[in-house]
């Protein structure tokens, strides 16, 4: 049974972005979006290309500020820093760092002393499986490997929010559903707060409690997932639940992409996204 929904630790109200454009015109990429996330609360927010997700995380971390609306993180407005950690969809790892190095990085604008970073770095590590290639680079690495690092390094600051854009998006199959349970095993022990950008429907509702719908710089619908979990086993796919709300988040994309005159039938936005 689902849980009741813990009180909200981010709060979006009335967001609008707007980003110039070369011509001296404007586009806006937030229009009016509200929306709360609770301690605990894994969310994904999905949509075709442009409709705005990628922007709602940059406000979430105070990356970019609002033209108009607040944005309230544990109470406070946000600002770039170890309170919301990013997870990309490119890795953003230095290369010439080891893994060890990459992890031990971030954690350098919080008060913690030589053996404090080095216990902290070595405990994620072992958390998302890299003990043994600490000392390695991250060209010696799968990019499945480095999306582990990418991970650590966020994790380790102990965030607020986990923030994370389309992380998974670059790697193979196989890799992004070992990833995706690897995900769900240590959100399920660390209980952080997660905003997940995601194309993948199958995604979202796999990793998810709530699932955000975007189109057009607006939150259209969020729509409680309602499964167990854990909810990788291959009989998953099959329960009602979940062939039902992927049925109807298909349905809610594919009229969105179709009725949107800058995008193509594909869904690739020739907008700024």
């Amino acid at each position: 049974m689902a849980a009741s929904s813990p009180a909200p630790k981010l709060v979006l109200q009335g967001v609008v972005k707007r980003f110039a454009r070369a011509d001296g015109s404007a586009t806006t990429a937030l229009d009016g979006v509200s929306l709360e996330v609770g301690e605990r609360t894994f969310v994904a927010l999905i949509g075709p290309s442009g409709c705005g997700k990628t922007t709602v995380l940059r406000v979430a971390n105070g990356l970019i500020q609002p033209d108009e609306g607040t944005v309230r993180l544990a109470g406070k407005p946000p600002k770039p820093g170890p309170e919301a950690g990013f997870v990309f969809q490119s890795f953003r790892l230095i290369p010439w760092a080891t893994v060890r190095g990459n992890v031990e990085f971030a954690l350098g604008e919080l008060p913690l002393s030589r053996a404090e970073r080095a216990e902290r770095v070595t405990r994620y590590l072992a958390l998302v499986g890299l003990s043994r290639v600490a000392d390695s680079y991250p060209a010696q690495l799968s990019g499945g490997m480095r999306q582990r690092v990418a991970l650590a390094r966020a994790l380790a600051v102990e965030p607020e929010i986990l923030l994370m854009d389309e992380p998974f998006a670059s790697l193979d199959a196989q890799t992004r559903e070992l990833l995706q349970i690897e995900l769900t095993s240590i959100w399920t022990r660390q209980q952080a707060m997660v905003l997940f950008v995601t194309h993948s429907v199958d995604e979202a509702i796999l990793l998810a409690d709530r699932i955000v719908l975007m189109g057009a710089g607006r939150v259209l619908e969020i729509l409680d997932v309602g499964l167990d979990r854990p909810r990788w086993a291959p009989a998953f796919r099959a329960e009602k639940r979940f062939v039902e709300l992927r049925s109807y988040l298909w349905s809610r994309i594919r009229d969105l992409v179709l009725s949107d005159p800058a995008s193509d039938f594909y869904g690739r936005d020739l907008a700024q996204e």
